[in-house]
C-alpha cells in the first residue's frame, strides 16, 4: 500500500465516523448517507480512481461482517421465525435470480442464459443492514428487525451458491441434477464446518483466562469457517453464520463478562468500519462502473435503463411474495391462539405423570420441558404477530448491498457485456438503497407500524428479575452453604447478601429517567457523582507526579470498570 492509498484509507475512516455521527441526527440512515458521500469523493479531480479486488471484499470484509451480525442475532427467535427467514432468504432469492435472468435473456438477446442468471443471482440478496438502521431508529417491531437480520445472514450464502452454479454454466454444460446436488452439498457441509467452528472455538477459548486472548480468536473464528468450506466448495457465508450463531448462544453459558464485554465492543468497531466502508466503497467507485461501459461497446443510458427494469422488477417480486408470506404467518398466529387450551391441558397432564415413577417422572419432566417451550412459542407468535402493516414495511426493505457490489464485479472475464452487467447490478444497488432506504421512514411513519408495548416489556423484565433474586434467595437460605474452605458463612455477610440481593432486583427492574426521584435513581446519581470526583482526584495525581505508574494505572482500571457499570446516559 502506498502513501496515496494511506491517505485514502484515513479520509475513509473520518468520512465514516464523521457521517455516523451526523446522519442520525438528521434522519438520514448512515449507509444511504455514505453512499452519497462516495459518489460525490469520486466525482472529485483531486481523488484518484480505486480499483478494489472484489475477491477481497468476498473473501476478506464479508466474512466479519456476516459473523459480527450473527453473533448478535439470539438463536431462539431465529428458530422461531426460521418460516419467514427461511422464505425470504432461499426462496424469493431463488425466484427472483431466476426471473431476473430471463428478463436480462430477453432484454440483451446475445447474452447467454447462464450469464443472465449469474446476473439474477447478484442482485438478488438484499442487505439488510441500512433497513435495520432505520427500522432501529424509528422502533420497527422487534420481529420484523429479526426477520430483516436472519434474511441478511442467509441469503447471501443462496445467492453465492446460484452465482457459483451459473458462472460454471457459462464455461460448460450443467445440469440441473448437478445445481441441485451442488447446492445441497453446499449447504449440509457449510452447516456442519460452521458447527464445528463454532464449539470448538468456543471449548477454546472458554479454557483462556484473558478477555483480551479470548478477543482475538475472535477475530479468526470467521475464517476458520469460510475457508475451509470454500476449500471443498461448500458455502462459507453459511458456515460463517451457523459458527456465528453458535457462539452468540454458547456466550453466556461458557464466556465471562468481561470477555462479553471486550468482544462486543471491539466487533462494534469491526462491524462499523466494515459494513460503512463497503457503502462508501459503493458509491466512491461508481465513476469506474460507468468508465468501464463507456469504454466497451454498451451504451450508459441504455444500461441504465435495463438496471432500472431489473430494479422494478425485483421490487415487485418481493412484494407479491412478501403477501402469501404474511398471510402465512397471521395463519400460524391464529393456530397458536387456537392451541393454547389444548396445550395447557397436556402440561398439567404430564405435571401429574411426574410423582409416579422415577422412569415416568422423568420421561414426563422432559416431555413437559418441550411443552412448555411451545407454549413460549406460541406467546411470541400471538403478542409478536406480523400483521400486514409490518409486512408491507418487510416487503420494502429490499435495498441491496455488499454482496452485489462484491459479487458483480467478480464475474470473469470472459462474460460477454460484462462492464454493463456490473452497472446493472450498481443501478439496482443505488436505486434501491437510495429510493427505498429514503421512503421507508415514510411508508413507517404513514402505516404508524407500532414498536414494543412499553408496559409489556416493563412485565415481562419484572417476571424474569424476579425469578432471579428468588433463586437467589434460594441460595443464601441453603443450610448447606459454605465458602470455599469449608466454614459456614458469617451471619452478618448473609445478611448483607440478602440485602444486596434484592436492591439488585429493585435497581434493575427501575428504567433510566433522569426525571424519577426513587431511591435507586438517586443511588445511580450519587455513584455517578463519586466516580466523577475519583476521576478528577486521579488525574491531578497523574499530573503531579507523585503516585508511581503502577498505582495509578490499578487505580484507573478499577474506575474503568466501575464506569463501565452504568447506564451509557449516565456518564455524560
Amino acid at each position: 500500500m502506498n502513501l496515496q492509498h494511506g491517505v485514502l484509507a484515513i479520509a475513509a475512516v473520518l468520512a465514516i465516523v464523521s457521517v455516523a455521527k451526523v446522519a442520525p441526527r438528521v434522519g438520514v440512515a448512515v449507509p444511504i448517507a455514505l453512499v452519497v458521500v462516495g459518489i460525490g469523493a469520486s466525482y472529485l479531480p483531486f481523488v484518484p480512481n480505486l480499483d478494489v479486488d472484489p475477491h477481497l471484499i468476498l473473501t476478506v470484509v464479508l466474512p466479519p461482517i456476516l459473523y459480527s451480525a450473527a453473533v448478535n442475532v439470539h438463536a431462539t427467535d431465529f428458530r422461531r421465525n426460521v418460516k419467514a427467514i427461511g422464505g425470504l432468504s432461499v426462496l424469493l432469492v431463488v425466484i427472483s435470480a431466476l426471473a431476473v435472468g430471463f428478463l436480462l435473456h430477453w432484454l440483451i438477446p446475445d447474452l447467454s442464459l447462464a450469464a443472465a442468471i449469474a446476473l439474477g443471482a447478484v442482485v438478488s440478496p438484499p442487505d439488510a443492514v441500512a433497513a435495520i438502521s432505520i427500522g432501529k431508529r424509528l422502533g420497527l417491531p422487534p420481529r420484523l428487525v429479526i426477520v430483516l437480520e436472519g434474511e441478511g445472514l442467509i441469503n447471501d450464502a443462496t445467492a453465492l451458491v446460484m452465482l457459483r452454479s451459473a458462472v460454471a454454466a457459462t464455461a460448460g454444460v450443467v445440469s440441473l441434477w448437478d445445481v441441485v446436488g451442488d447446492f445441497a452439498f453446499a449447504v449440509v457441509a457449510g452447516l456442519v464446518i460452521g458447527l464445528l467452528a463454532g464449539f470448538v472455538t468456543v471449548w477454546i477459548r472458554a479454557k483462556l483466562d484473558e478477555p483480551v486472548l479470548t478477543t482475538a480468536i475472535s477475530f479468526i473464528v470467521p475464517f476458520l469457517a469460510f475457508v475451509p468450506a470454500e476449500e471443498i466448495h461448500a458455502s462459507g457465508v453459511l458456515a460463517v453464520v451457523v459458527a456465528g450463531l453458535v457462539t452468540g448462544h454458547q456466550s453466556a453459558r461458557h464466556f465471562t463478562a468481561q470477555d462479553r464485554i471486550s468482544e462486543r465492543t471491539n466487533w462494534r468497531t469491526v462491524q462499523l468500519l466494515l459494513d460503512n466502508g463497503v457503502f462508501l466503497l459503493m458509491g466512491y467507485q461508481i465513476v469506474i462502473v460507468v468508465r468501464d461501459v463507456r469504454e466497451g461497446e454498451d451504451d450508459v443510458a441504455r444500461t441504465v435503463l435495463i438496471g432500472l427494469a431489473v430494479t422494478a422488477a425485483l421490487v415487485l417480486l418481493r412484494v407479491l411474495f412478501v403477501l402469501p408470506l404474511t398471510a402465512l404467518l397471521r395463519r400460524d398466529q391464529r393456530r397458536a391462539l387456537a392451541r393454547t387450551d389444548r396445550l395447557q391441558g397436556i402440561l398439567v397432564r404430564l405435571t401429574e405423570r411426574q410423582h409416579e415413577s422415577a422412569k415416568s417422572a422423568a420421561r414426563a419432566g422432559w416431555l413437559a420441558s418441550l411443552v412448555r417451550r411451545r407454549q413460549a412459542d406460541d406467546a411470541y407468535l400471538t403478542t409478536e404477530g406480523l400483521g400486514w402493516r409490518g409486512g408491507a414495511a418487510l416487503a420494502w426493505a429490499g435495498m441491496r448491498g455488499v454482496v452485489t457490489l462484491a459479487a458483480a464485479q467478480s464475474l470473469p472475464e470472459s462474460v460477454p457485456h460484462r462492464a454493463q452487467l456490473i452497472l446493472i447490478a450498481f443501478t439496482v444497488a443505488i436505486v434501491t438503497l437510495l429510493g427505498q432506504g429514503a421512503t421507508l421512514p415514510v411508508l413507517i411513519r404513514r402505516l404508524r407500524i407500532a414498536g414494543t408495548d412499553a408496559e409489556a416489556d416493563r412485565r415481562e423484565l419484572t417476571r424474569l428479575i424476579g425469578e432471579i433474586t428468588a433463586e437467589g434467595e434460594d441460595v443464601l437460605d441453603n443450610p448447606d452453604l459454605r465458602q470455599s474452605n469449608g466454614l459456614p458463612f458469617d451471619p452478618d455477610v448473609l445478611e448483607a447478601a440478602r440485602r444486596e440481593n434484592a436492591a439488585i432486583g429493585q435497581a434493575l427492574t427501575q428504567p433510566h429517567d433522569p426525571t424519577e426521584s426513587s431511591a435507586a435513581h438517586q443511588r445511580r446519581e450519587l455513584h455517578r457523582l463519586l466516580l466523577e470526583s475519583a476521576q478528577a482526584v486521579l488525574l491531578d495525581a497523574r499530573e503531579s507526579g507523585t503516585y508511581t505508574s503502577r498505582a495509578l494505572g490499578h487505580v484507573q482500571h478499577m474506575l474503568d470498570t466501575e464506569v463501565s457499570g452504568l447506564d451509557p446516559a449516565e456518564t455524560h
